[in-house]
């Protein structure tokens, strides 16, 4: 059975060859099946893992061992401080890109595609395009990185899936658009909203979560011990048509302290 430090040393060896992704499937199937834990996450976290999908697992070991090589790196070289967050991104990205691309999950033209997959593109906007074809039960994001580093943007999901598995996402391959960013592709289900949630509502979701309100009752910025819940404004949180509950299809979600690395 490998562990994340033989993938590590197999990626400094040998780059995103056979061996490597046989090793990353493999350590990733362990995921899925539950014999075995992701460092990052706690037990319930990895609900939101597993559901997230292989491809989401696997950029996270590759974002994994980019931070933890530049991070050695700084070290092996009498450097005060850890790398910026600039140089993790930067690293992250173009590691998952050529990881995605030797595991053939990678998009090129990535709009056409999606839009002839499935159906024309519905909103767009800072974070996301959205596509979706009348009648399907999903939609399908082509998903832009708000955070620091690519690490975060996939811990999001993450997070989102195990405090939101109604509307869990579940990535699919990765691309980069016109502007050169690196976009996450991912299915989301599809729902009807009814109308859009009240603060109360609001509030009360996120307090069943475990949260409290981080901004003495006047934002839509939420926190607990382990994670900060932000953006909980209507638009991203609407009482479903079917259910009549409040329903969170997005928002910005983060550790309040990033887990440290495992070496």
């Amino acid at each position: 059975m490998p562990n994340i430090q033989d993938i590590f040393n197999a990626i400094a060896t040998d780059g995103f060859s056979s061996s490597t992704l046989q090793l990353i499937d493999k350590y990733t199937n362990d995921i899925q099946n539950g014999t075995t834990n992701f460092y990052r996450f706690t037990i319930p976290e990895h609900a939101g893992l597993c559901t997230a999908g292989s491809a989401l697992i696997g950029a996270s070991i590759v974002a994994s061992y980019a931070r933890a090589s530049l991070t050695a790196s700084r070290d092996a070289s009498g450097s005060k401080g850890g790398p910026n967050s600039w140089e993790i991104d930067e690293l992250q990205e173009q590691l998952i890109e050529e990881w995605a691309k030797a595991a053939r999950l990678w998009v090129e033209d990535s709009d056409k595609i999606l839009t002839s997959t499935f159906g024309p593109m519905i909103a767009q906007g800072a974070e996301a395009k959205v596509y979706y074809r009348e009648g399907d039960t999903s939609v399908v994001k082509e998903r832009a990185s708000i955070y620091s580093t690519t690490q975060k943007a996939l811990d999001a999901i993450v997070l989102h899936n195990c405090l939101f598995p109604e509307t869990a996402m579940h990535v699919v391959s990765f691309t980069r658009d016109a502007d050169r960013l690196l976009r996450i592709i991912l299915t989301q289900p599809y729902v009807r909203c009814l109308r859009l949630a009240t603060k109360e509502e609001i509030d009360e979701l996120a307090f069943s979560k475990g949260f409290r309100d981080n901004w003495s009752g006047q934002g839509v910025n939420y926190i607990s011990e382990r994670i900060a819940l932000e953006d909980m404004h209507p638009a991203n949180v609407f009482i479903d048509e079917i259910s009549t509950f409040p329903i969170c299809i997005d928002c910005i979600v983060k550790f309040v302290k990033e887990p440290a690395l495992c070496l």
